[in-house]
């Protein structure tokens, strides 16, 4: 049988191209070596909000943690399994020859390909790295038996600071050492600032400008001195799964979606590359809009971003909405817009106080309709909420 889509890959941007297609009358095959949801699912995105929202409620229970983490990891692959009824899916190695895909001594042809094999944890050059049960990998840290007694966090990206979230709320020792001049340093260092200062004041250790030069045992050598932990979380980002597929870039009926594309490693971005992909495939005139593309860091407080923080620059404290200050009694968290001097248009929003995951979207659809803040103005917001805090900056 020939057809119409090949997708190898089963996460995000797999199971959404898959679903779409079908729904359009396609026939599709989808190969996953691992399990369907990918890395976001298993052992990325979902794993890691359980424990921020379980730690953040107050349990403490490694064990129930887990338990919690597994059930709902079950559920969403069992879902993702209903939505993929009516699409064939093959477990196991997929490789590309001669315009085939072979999997499990078998061949299948194809009109379309689409390669979204995502992402691995990234393994630095850093001696004595390698062949060590104290350092751990993001995936090693979700599915541990135990609560290590202390951590070491080589970076404070994203994945870094998550993890240092969630061990400091178990009441685990927290250092973290990153090489950049400041943590999460693509982020605007003003609302970064807010969440620095917190972690500090609570008590996690953060050292900056600080690079790894070798690991023994338990203990981390570097520029600024040595740290011991009983683990050694690494966590200096990912690389794509492109091995394999390199002669595939630029081929007839050939798409990439997801982590594989080295543009954003995001779950939504790939889902919406999927669907993009898919809609050229269907004949539809589809281009993703990077421009805004939003971002959260689920700390607590929360960090959400979107667009480019470029042009007139406001800033106001989130507790001008009313309901922020109701929920998140003696903070004051932060708010900051970018307006196109010249159009009036918003360029970009970043914010930092709970729930701005969830306002950081009505953000996005401005910048994405090109909405000037007269527009958004006009635009009626509940009372009382903290996406208020969006009406208030304008």
């Amino acid at each position: 049988m020939k057809y119409f889509l090949a997708i190898i890959g089963g996460g995000p941007a797999g199971y959404t191209a898959a679903e779409q297609a079908a729904k359009a009358g396609k026939s599709v095959v989808l190969f996953e070596r691992q399990g369907l949801g990918g890395t976001c699912l298993n052992v990325g995105c979902i794993p890691t909000k359980c424990l921020l929202h379980d730690t953040h409620a107050g349990i403490t229970d490694w064990k129930v943690l887990q338990q919690h983490k597994t059930r709902v990891v079950r559920k969403l692959v069992a879902g993702i399994r209903m939505r993929l009824k009516d699409v064939h899916v093959v477990m196991g190695h997929a490789q590309v020859h001669d315009g085939k895909v072979f999997c499990q001594n078998e061949e299948y042809e194809f009109e379309n390909l689409l390669i979204c094999t995502g992402s691995s944890n990234f393994v630095p050059p850093i001696p004595g790295i390698t062949d060590n049960a104290a350092v751990w990998d993001s995936t090693d840290a979700l599915n541990a038996e135990e609560a290590p007694k202390s951590v070491v966090i080589v970076g404070g990206g994203v994945i870094g600071m998550e993890f240092a979230t969630i061990y400091h709320a178990l009441g685990i020792p927290v250092t973290i050492i990153e090489a950049m001049p400041r943590i999460l340093s693509s982020i605007d260092q003003d609302v970064v600032q807010v969440l620095y200062d917190k972690y500090i004041k609570a008590g996690i250790a953060i050292h900056t400008d600080t690079k790894v030069t070798a690991i023994e045992g338990h203990v981390v050598h570097t520029t600024q001195g040595d740290f011991e932990g009983d683990k050694i979380l690494i966590s200096v980002g990912r690389r794509p799964n492109i091995s394999g597929f390199e002669e595939l870039q630029g081929q007839a009926n050939v798409y990439f979606a997801g982590d594989v594309t080295k543009t954003i490693m995001l779950a939504h971005v790939a889902e919406r590359q999927a669907s993009a992909a898919v809609n050229t495939m269907l004949g539809i005139n589809d281009e993703v809009n990077y421009e805004a593309i939003p971002a959260v860091v689920y700390t607590h407080p929360e960090i959400a971003t979107v667009g480019v923080m470029e042009g007139d620059i406001r800033a106001l404290p989130m507790s001008y909405a009313g309901r922020f200050v109701v929920e998140n009694d003696r903070e004051n968290g932060l708010c900051k817009m970018a307006v196109d001097p010249q159009s009036g248009k918003i360029k970009g929003v970043t914010m930092i106080g709970d729930p701005c995951s969830e306002i950081i979207a009505a953000a996005s659809v401005a910048i994405s309709q090109g909405m000037r803040v007269d527009e958004l103005k006009r635009v009626v917001f509940p009372h009382p909420t903290v996406s208020e805090i969006l009406k208030e900056i304008l």
